[in-house]
């Protein structure tokens, strides 16, 4: 199947997700029952095929049941394959964890069952481009944000560049511990199939297929989607172990090291717990993460995120992970992060992001490459590189959206695979020693040089809509920071014993 092949099917998807809209199933609720749907119709393509057919659900939850169903029994019998394999364990049992029909109309889901997808053979096609053809789907369904979809999307362009930047291998142990639906998962393993495909050992295959790359979410919805996304590109087995966990985790010390960490946290400052009151009000508390191998104790997310990323590698790992600005300069617990990382851990590579890149609007961000090194008393870092890619540079979702030749530059001042004795200082491009790190105020690493152009030159400014939408994204992200504070404040006033 070709890229337009794939790239009809994926129209031919999203043209009746706008059908399914009317009837309330939003984006994120389809993509869901996509997710249903086609591993069905694997399983029943694996069944049938004449060399090595296998068994993956059994006959009375198959594919060929919802094609043999009419009317109120078809979802009947959905409602039921759906119950009966939650049941089930590893891959499986995470596909369809908590699974439910969203699709109430017999007429509709009879139609997305027998033209949409039976008339593709999904197995046939290879599992790279039926992979993909899902994987732009979810991409198209991140702008659908009223249903929260856009929070698991990173930029496919700076996914591919952070990966070129790490150069997964084959002998990598990969992971993500807010993986969403899986997007650095599946770099990671394309780059590794494109640059080692041929050279691949049996044993190397077995081992990326089976464990080698896995993935921590939190959302059971988003941790199903990743499940089904690795497993049409052949990243694990429909019966093993699921290579998703679905757990928080932040939650506890991590019982397995590896070497490479590929993220992009959940943007919001804090951590926080619902909380329902015997008078059934609702209220929020900030949640501090306190463990043994945490450097500070905060309410901070992303900051714990840093903390639980630098736990997570082995000696000699690295990570590349998206961070907002404030882990760059917020006070407190953030400052002893910071020191720390810079003395135990080689911090040697920051990537200024431009707004406008997210799906989040107003979103300020960095990524921040770092390694484990062995403990010893001199610090590892001995400099830091910063590349300033947000100065000057405007990007827009639509307009202008960011793409992977824009990052080019970053990625050639990077010199992947090289010594980074050999890199060389550009205009957006400097290094700053450890000792000028530290000696800023509170180990400040919000670090700029380049002139605002619009601010010194009239002719520079950017036209009065690219203003006004800049203008909407700081303010939603403001609103949303006051909503966050407002929420905090309400659950500490709640909690305060009243005067009797």
């Amino acid at each position: 199947m070709s890229t337009v092949d794939s790239r009809r099917l994926v129209q031919k998807l999203w043209n009746y997700c706008d059908v399914l809209r009317d009837d309330g199933v939003s984006t994120i609720d389809y993509v869901e029952q996509l997710t249903f749907l086609l591993f069905l119709k694997m399983a029943d393509e694996r069944a049938n095929r004449s060399i090595r057919p296998e068994q993956i659900v059994p006959d009375e939850l198959s594919w060929q049941t919802l094609l043999d169903a009419e009317g109120d029994a078809l979802e009947v019998q959905y409602r039921h394959i759906l119950t009966g394999l939650a049941r089930e364990g590893g891959t499986l049992g995470t596909i369809f964890r908590k699974a439910q029909n969203k699709i109430q109309d017999p007429a509709k889901l009879k139609r997305l069952i027998v033209d949409l997808i039976d008339k593709e053979q999904w197995s046939q096609a290879g599992v790279d481009v039926k992979g993909d053809a899902y994987e732009e789907l979810l991409a198209k369904g991140a702008e659908d944000t009223k249903s929260g979809a856009g929070q698991y999307f990173t930029p496919r362009a700076l996914t591919a560049a952070m990966v070129d930047c790490m150069q997964p291998t084959p002998d990598d142990t990969i992971t993500d511990p807010a993986c969403g639906t899986g997007g650095f998962l599946l770099a990671a393993f394309d780059h590794i199939q494109r640059h080692h495909g041929s050279a691949l050992t049996p044993d190397q295959r077995r081992r990326l297929a089976n464990g080698a790359i896995t993935g921590t979410e939190l959302v059971d919805g988003t941790a199903r989607l990743a499940a089904m996304n690795m497993l049409l590109h052949g990243i694990g087995t429909p019966s093993g172990d699921s290579l998703i966990a679905i757990r928080d985790a932040l939650g506890k010390e991590p019982d397995r090291r590896y070497s490479l960490v590929l993220a992009n946290p959940p943007f919001g400052r804090s951590s926080s717990i619902r909380m329902i009151g015997e008078d059934g009000r609702s209220t929020r508390e900030e949640r501090e993460i306190e463990r043994n191998d945490f450097w500070a104790t905060t309410a901070n997310k992303q900051l714990n995120f840093v903390q639980h990323i630098a736990s997570l590698l082995e000696i000699d790992g690295r990570a590349a992970v998206v961070l907002p600005d404030n882990v760059l300069f917020e006070g407190g617990a953030g400052e002893t992060i910071r020191r720390r990382l810079l003395k135990q851990y080689d911090l040697h590579t920051m990537l200024r992001l431009p707004t406008g890149i997210f799906y989040a609007g107003g979103v300020k961000a960095n990524v921040l490459f770092f390694e484990r090194k062995r403990a010893r008393e001199e610090p590892w870092t001995q400099k830091l590189w910063v590349y300033d890619f947000r100065t000057n540079q405007h990007f827009t979702l639509k307009q202008n959206p960011l793409r992977r030749e824009h990052l080019q530059d970053f990625v050639d001042c990077y010199l992947p695979g090289k010594d980074r004795a050999e890199r060389v200082e550009t205009e957006r491009f400097r290094a700053f020693s450890y000792e000028e790190l530290i000696a800023r105020d509170k180990v400040n690493l919000d670090i700029t040089w380049l002139k605002d152009a619009s601010l010194e030159d009239a002719d520079a400014l950017l036209p009065p809509e690219v203003i006004a939408q800049e203008i909407v994204e700081d303010l939603e992200a403001a609103l949303r920071e006051f909503a966050a504070i407002a929420g905090a404040l309400s659950s500490r006033a709640a909690a305060q014993p009243t005067d009797t």
